[in-house]
């Protein structure tokens, strides 16, 4: 992502109630507008999916900042997406608990499922998506139940002691 000097907003359309929903979690900043850098990203990814270029020259102008402290924020917290994850974005949990119980494996096994290549996945780029853009997937640090691990989630949807990948997949396949 690379930000020109000259500050431009680009087309980005928000619904009207996305915009009303951003404009009153800034009202919770009265003393600095910066302060809702997290919950109006956080608003913008959970409708777009990402966080575009578009999306942080928005919020940048939305909140009366420089595009690069959004950007600075975006790239700081792993949980924001710079690109389109599948229309199912999964997340495999990787952390101690886990990987003991599987995840690993659960990771490879999920990937052949849904035909995803991780071999461009790194820090910068975590997420890898099917050819099809049906499927994205990533590691993820904790999802918070490490007594039932292997873990993981698709979308918004938890998942314990994940055994069968392929099953698992069938439960998204529309």
């Amino acid at each position: 992502m690379i930000l020109k000097a000259n500050f431009s907003v680009m087309a980005l359309e928000i619904p009207s109630t996305l915009e009303q929903e951003i404009d009153e979690r800034i009202t919770h900043y009265p003393v600095s507008k910066r302060s809702a850098v997290l919950p109006v990203l956080h608003a913008l990814q959970h409708h777009f999916g990402y966080i575009s270029e578009e999306a942080v020259e928005w919020t940048a102008k939305k909140l009366d900042l420089l595009p690069i402290k959004v950007l600075e924020v975006v790239t700081f917290y792993p949980g924001f997406r710079q690109y389109a994850p599948g229309k199912y974005h999964i997340r495999v949990c990787r952390t101690l608990s886990c990987a003991m119980a599987g995840s690993f494996d659960l990771m490879d096994s999920l990937c052949q499922a849904a035909k995803i290549d991780r071999s461009g996945v790194n820090h910068h780029h975590p997420i890898a998506v099917s050819e099809d853009g049906k499927y994205s997937i990533e590691f993820a640090e904790c999802l918070a139940s490490c007594g039932t691990g292997p873990v993981c989630m698709v979308n918004d949807d938890f998942h314990e002691k994940v055994e069968d990948a392929a099953a698992l997949l069938g439960q998204y396949r529309d």
